[in-house]
């Protein structure tokens, strides 16, 4: 009679979690799956586009411009401003989409999915604001220079004529595309701080739209001291788009203004990050 010793099982395999979690470039590629495959995303690229183009056109129809009358240098500043009043509304845009980025998280509860794998958190909110800054820079470039190729023609038969490569047709058109970019983030920090959509939403659109028609209300002489410092005010002044605010500072100071804005609202959402629980 035979007797079998039956084998040892074989060893379980094991596998090891680094403890600080994933890389900060496997955190990066994860934001931009999820902002890349969300349908708001999409649509809100789509819509800012489509405003910047509608925009343009319709400003260069209706504009009934004698180019003969007009010189050379202010020829410029009319395309400009036809190609860049897109930015203006499409600010709003774009702030939703920031705040969304990371509101929708909380309400699904991705946002612990998303900590755990990457326990030191700041890396979320960094690969998120770098993610959604390039997106937004990149689509608000194609809808200014998209929004200067469609006025440049319909004005150009109205006698006015700009080059896109001029200097002072394509700085403006960088300009708007970076503050779309730079707004996007700062509705980002919103949405970190506050955690909801409507919320962040609301303070949002409140501080870029709200603010600066509140405080022209108001009859003190301060305001107007104060008025060029407000984060719309001053991004609008990067473009060249004064309509809408005071024209005191060079676009480097307007540019430095908003970047603050953004670092204020960051600076709160890593804070408030750090301490509270998903």
């Amino acid at each position: 009679m035979t007797i079998t010793t039956p084998s040892a099982p074989p060893a379980a395999r094991t596998f090891t979690v680094s403890g600080s979690g994933l890389s900060f470039f496997g955190v990066l590629r994860s934001e931009w799956i999820k902002l890349r495959t969300v349908r708001s995303t999409v649509w809100s690229y789509a819509t800012v586009i489509v405003i910047s183009l509608g925009l343009a056109a319709l400003m260069s129809v209706s504009a009934g411009f004698d180019g003969s009358q007009i010189p050379a240098e202010q020829q410029t500043a009319i395309v400009t401003q036809a190609a860049t009043f897109g930015v203006f509304f499409g600010q709003l845009v774009v702030a939703v989409l920031g705040v969304l980025a990371i509101s929708g998280e909380y309400s699904t509860g991705m946002i612990r999915s998303s900590l755990t794998a990457s326990p030191k958190r700041l890396p979320v909110l960094g690969a998120k604001a770098v993610v959604l800054f390039v997106s937004t820079f990149v689509v608000g470039l194609v809808s200014t220079v998209g929004s200067a190729l469609v006025a440049a023609p319909i004005l150009a038969g109205q006698g006015i004529t700009a080059e896109v490569t001029d200097p002072d047709l394509l700085l403006p058109l960088l300009g708007g595309a970076l503050y779309l970019a730079l707004v996007s983030v700062f509705a980002l920090g919103v949405g970190a701080i506050l955690r909801t959509g409507a919320g962040g939403i609301a303070a949002a659109l409140g501080i870029l739209l709200l603010l600066p028609i509140a405080m022209v209300m108001i009859p003190a002489d301060w305001v107007a001291d104060v008025t060029p410092y407000l984060l719309s005010n001053a991004g609008l002044g990067i473009f060249g788009l004064n309509a809408f605010g005071p024209a005191d500072f060079e676009v480097w100071q307007n540019i430095t203004i908003v970047l603050g804005w953004v670092a204020v609202s960051l600076a709160g959402a890593v804070v408030l990050l750090k301490r509270r629980d998903a």
